[in-house]
């Protein structure tokens, strides 16, 4: 315990500056989609424009490493963070789909890079004992810094543009304690890839899922504030839709994870899968701005967002330790696929019938989800579960951390060890017993 607190406080000035930028991630997300509506852009053309993020998300996650590597982890958080803060007060001034889009994407380059340099920066302070606690404080960070920022959305009328001033000054904020930070920014390396055939060959039902998941979760971030819009009309209900997302998943992923240690990941995945399905018809039989459907809805998030911790863990169970950091960018890459496609599909059928095509149509893909887990289930065998890799909660909407930090290539080292150690004590315990 005390040696995490060490490694926390080593990294206090990035895990501060994180936290402020994800007030603003919250707080804009839900700002653009209440008003597009306000503005009177047709549900596709919002759902486009949301899906710039998911674009720069993906772009971003291949041109951060390139700019850390050459110009520091510092440098690249400061330039970022002034993209950033620059593309918002876009947003307010210029009231077009074109360059909203454009500046969503803007926006997505921006905040990869701010994961890529926060995870590997906590990568390379933490060691092998500690990671798994420290990157799920960072979790908790994330999280808990999108769901508090959506309150925000009630500090002004979105009609004007003081909100979109606002998250300028607190993206500028997040900058100050990442400048200030007296210690060295760590090395930093780009990793080794691994190709989506060759990962799909080793794990189908991770790639599949974690496209599907990246449909789904782009889906619930890039159009829930357009069907909340629509249902709710009160800025503040609009706040609590998307806030019961993201704190439902709070509370569910250490447990989920507790648990797909011990029982598996392929079971609490049909499981997960089958609860936000019941969860999606569930809203739209219960009247909108009830407790019990702000419950579905948070009990929607803490079925729905766990599963992109679970495909990673997933694939890592069939991967070789030092074949996981490599994978990591192909992961990236299917994801983002997802991210980006999921809003633009399902805001065409939203706007083509009504906006309860948002709940059917994240339903359809966890219906998908739940046919490929039971079919891949019938057709290979599980990993023994003290086989398995310890699942790591990923945060939400940053599977990013495409690096080779130092403390990747000793984690993949101590566990090909740790390998070892096991099979030569399977392999006398087998002698003594002949």
């Amino acid at each position: 315990m005390t040696k995490m607190w060490h490694d926390l406080g080593a990294s206090w000035a990035i895990l501060l500056g994180i936290g402020f930028m994800m007030l603003a991630n919250g707080l804009q997300g839900t700002l653009l989609g209440v008003r597009a509506m306000i503005e009177g852009f047709p549900t596709f053309t919002t759902g486009v424009v949301m899906s710039g993020y998911f674009v720069g998300i993906f772009l971003g996650s291949f041109i951060a490493p390139i700019l850390v590597k050459r110009v520091g982890h510092i440098r690249v958080f400061s330039a970022l963070a002034s993209l950033a803060s620059i593309s918002i007060l876009f947003h307010g001034v210029y009231i077009e789909p074109l360059v909203w889009w454009l500046m969503r994407v803007v926006t997505g380059i921006a905040f990869a890079g701010f994961y890529v340099v926060t995870e590997s920066w906590l990568n390379d302070r933490a060691s092998n004992e500690t990671r798994g606690k420290v990157l799920s404080v960072y979790m908790v960070i994330v999280t808990g810094g999108m769901g508090l920022g959506q309150f925000l959305l009630n500090v002004a009328e979105p009609e004007r543009i003081d909100l979109f001033i606002l998250i300028s000054i607190i993206i500028s904020a997040g900058l100050i304690p990442v400048l200030l930070t007296a210690r060295p920014a760590p090395a930093f390396e780009t990793s080794a890839k691994m190709s989506m055939l060759e990962l799909y060959r080793a794990s189908p039902l991770a790639v599949i899922g974690n496209c599907l998941t990246g449909m789904a979760h782009g889906t619930i971030f890039g159009l829930g504030a357009i069907y909340a819009r629509a249902v709710l009309v009160d800025v503040k209900a609009i706040s609590m839709f998307m806030a019961c997302v993201l704190l439902g998943s709070l509370f569910t992923q250490w447990p989920i994870g507790y648990i797909s240690d011990r029982v598996g990941r392929r079971a609490v995945m049909a499981v997960l899968s089958g609860v936000s399905i019941a969860c999606c018809i569930a809203a739209l039989a219960i009247p909108p701005g009830s407790i019990a459907f702000y419950a579905v809805i948070a009990a929607l998030g803490g079925a729905a967002m766990p599963m992109y911790s679970l495909c990673i863990a997933h694939a890592n169970d069939r991967l070789e330790p030092q074949q996981i950091v490599a994978a990591s960018g192909s992961l990236v890459m299917i994801a983002g696929i997802g991210l980006m496609t999921g809003p633009v599909l399902v805001s065409f059928f939203m706007d083509l019938f009504d906006v309860s095509f948002y709940f059917w149509g994240i339903a359809a893909v966890f219906t998908v989800i739940l046919l490929v887990t039971m079919f891949r289930i019938s057709a290979r065998s599980g990993i023994a579960h003290d086989e398995q890799s310890h699942l790591v909660v990923g945060p939400i909407g940053t599977p990013i951390a495409e690096y080779t930090a130092a403390g990747s290539v000793e984690y993949a080292e101590a566990a090909a060890r740790h390998e070892l150690g096991r099979l030569d004590e399977q392999e006398d315990i087998t002698e003594r017993q002949l």
